[in-house]
């Protein structure tokens, strides 16, 4: 390990789990606090470590757990810390810039929403990644960006809102790369908890839930009749779901077809037998679309 990386896994080791776990658009269990919902499953947390019981995996300060929660590397999990989660959650200095470039103080609470900052000069690289490379057609990819459910950041990121309510309040957002690593990852402060990323006619009665909003689209393209919901996530039991049911909705789980997609949806139908499993024909919808063409 050469002293330049050395020294950047010694300041970010340090940010508190729970800022990571915020970041990445994980929720904390409703009753039991030291448990939080994330993209790897349940994790248990207490101080400095973590545990996820359904892997059989664990690990001490911020470096291990994103390198778990995001399967990279030593020094891909030091890069991410220092995009996402900067000097102000370490109180190293007076003031800092935060990924979304909006300007924030040492102490502020990470649990803040900050959505990226809107960049229309890289607009048109997220159109052509998603329509060349993800093969969503133009035609869906364009209303989401009129109506600002869409956008580009900065650095160039696919900015996909969560909402709630009938005035669609952000509170959230997934965010997707576009460069020639994947990538992804929340909007620090994203509360995945109150809403989602939809797209879909308001009238349907008939709902799929999919792990991300690249799938929610592709699902979309592939089953126009049906609104697809982006969970951010594998999730067995987002507490929207209980709403949904109430109000009539006929749900499917368009979980990935992998083990933890069947894993996910078989909680999630033990919890709510009136959902049902809608598997892709893919490994997840987008292979799905991609493998018509």
């Amino acid at each position: 390990m050469n002293v330049d990386l050395r020294q950047d896994a010694a300041v970010v080791r340090a940010v508190p789990l729970e800022a990571v776990l915020l970041c990445r658009g994980a929720v904390r269990d409703r009753r039991d606090r030291r448990k939080w919902h994330t993209e790897q499953g349940p994790l248990s947390v207490s101080g400095p470590k973590f545990m996820n019981w359904q892997r059989g995996q664990g690990g001490g300060g911020a470096i291990d757990l994103v390198m778990h929660l995001a399967g990279v590397d030593f020094r891909e999990a030091v890069a991410w810390l220092q995009q996402h989660l900067p000097a102000g959650l370490l109180a190293v200095g007076p003031s800092t810039t935060h990924p979304s470039g909006s300007p924030s103080t040492a102490g502020e609470r990470p649990d803040r929403l900050r959505l990226p900052v809107p960049d229309a000069r890289l607009l048109n690289r997220v159109r052509q990644y998603l329509s060349r490379r993800r093969r969503l057609a133009l035609s869906l990819i364009e209303p989401l960006v009129q109506s600002g459910k869409l956008y580009a950041d900065a650095r160039a990121n696919a900015v996909f809102l969560l909402v709630t309510g009938k005035a669609q309040r952000p509170v959230g957002a997934e965010l997707r790369g576009t460069g020639p690593r994947p990538w992804r990852g929340m909007a620090p402060g994203t509360r995945k908890d109150l809403g989602y990323f939809w797209i879909g006619d308001p009238g349907s009665r008939e709902i799929v839930l999919c792990e991300s909003a690249i799938d929610a689209i592709s699902c979309f393209q592939m089953h126009p009749q049906q609104i697809c919901i982006s969970t951010a996530g594998v999730r067995d039991d987002p507490p929207w779901l209980d709403g949904l049911l109430a109000r009539g909705y006929a749900l499917f789980c368009g979980f990935d077809a992998d083990r933890p997609g069947d894993a996910a949806a078989a909680r999630m139908i033990a919890l709510h037998p009136a959902v049902r499993r809608l598997r892709p024909p893919a490994h997840d919808w987008n292979d799905a679309l991609r493998s018509r063409r």
